[in-house]
């Protein structure tokens, strides 16, 4: 029988946690945590286990086995002449992306031919849903987010969207990065959200919700919080996903959702991406509200996101946080939630 500083002991050591993107293409990896007896709705515990970019979840609460894949950063740069008066605020992520060498073969390819093995993957694995989160075009470009419409439609397989931050970035336009986000979603991206609230989106699967929240501008709504606050209140098992990571000790100033290093001072990037810089008082008291909603919800199974090209993974206070390697380089999350006992 475990002691009361052994028990102790484990938690801290799963909390310290933190794996980058050495270790996860080579072998598996799970962790079991465990939700308080006193919570009714998901009392079970639950395991995480991560081989290369195959996440599986276990939970005897899960009433089916199901999957869904999960892609960020595609980074689409198609454009036509709809397109050339804004050439001075396209120009360099037009070229960024335009060749790129496959996350497995280190072959040469593109963003659009990943997008559309990813596509045919997802059907071959007979998913739930295609999770698009963030940055899937290099800038608000209507002849990509046309392209990527008819190439989802031609599936068939239901898609969740949530914007990341060069979605909706004309760089150079001198405009504050929220009102950048508002206009261009409503001008060029606002068919990708299927007439929901761009803001904010839920699917229910199997009795999971799966929640995507827009954080591209780094920060988190009150609107966002709220229902955050009411998702996780119906006691539901929930994945969030988020385009840009939350802050996880040790990374980067990229996990900037909640980071308390974040603002005008750690903004490295600023006159690159020709924008607005990063605020100099940091985040907002709603986004570090939200930052501990998210880590003291007890029913929340893990978080996914994109934003830093490279995959790694996070636990903090026991929610396991992963984040996908680029799509414009092939790579996407396989999420299996698997009914069962827990692994460990």
């Amino acid at each position: 029988m475990k002691t009361k500083d052994q028990d102790m002991n484990r938690r801290n050591m799963i909390n310290r946690l933190s794996l980058g993107g050495i270790g996860l293409g080579v072998g598996s990896f799970s962790v079991p945590f465990n939700q308080p007896k006193e919570f009714n709705a998901f009392t079970r515990p639950v395991s995480f286990a991560i081989d290369q970019n195959k996440v599986r979840f276990f939970s005897p609460s899960f009433k089916n086995q199901f999957s869904i894949v999960m892609m960020a950063d595609t980074h689409l740069f198609r454009d036509d002449k709809r397109g050339e008066p804004y050439s001075q605020y396209s120009n360099r992520m037009s070229k960024a992306y335009n060749t790129t060498k496959h996350f497995q073969t280190n072959k040469r390819t593109n963003p659009e031919t990943c997008f559309i093995n990813t596509l045919h993957i997802a059907a071959q694995l007979k998913t739930e849903m295609v999770a698009l989160v963030g940055d899937m075009f290099s800038f608000p470009s209507e002849a990509a987010v046309e392209w990527i419409q008819h190439e989802l439609k031609k599936t068939g397989l239901p898609y969740l969207y949530t914007a990341g931050n060069h979605d909706w970035h004309y760089e150079g336009i001198n405009e504050p990065i929220s009102t950048l986000r508002s206009t261009w979603i409503n001008n060029r991206l606002l068919p990708m959200y299927q007439q929901e609230n761009p803001m904010m989106g839920i699917r229910e699967i199997h009795g999971i919700n799966i929640i995507t929240l827009d954080n591209s501008t780094y920060e988190i709504s009150e609107e966002q919080l709220e229902f955050f606050t009411q998702q996780i209140n119906t006691g539901k098992p929930t994945l969030l996903m988020v385009h840009i990571p939350l802050f996880a000790p040790g990374r980067s100033i990229g996990f900037g959702c909640g980071n308390p290093q974040w603002s005008a001072s750690t903004d490295q990037n600023y006159e690159l991406e020709r924008r607005q810089q990063w605020p100099e008082k940091g985040h907002s008291a709603t986004t570090m509200n939200f930052y501990k909603k998210v880590f003291s919800s007890d029913n929340l199974i893990g978080i996914l996101a994109g934003h830093i090209h490279k995959q790694s993974l996070d636990v903090i206070n026991g929610i396991p946080q992963i984040v996908t390697d680029a799509n414009a380089v092939g790579a996407f999350l396989h999420v299996e939630f698997i009914p069962g006992e827990p692994i460990g």
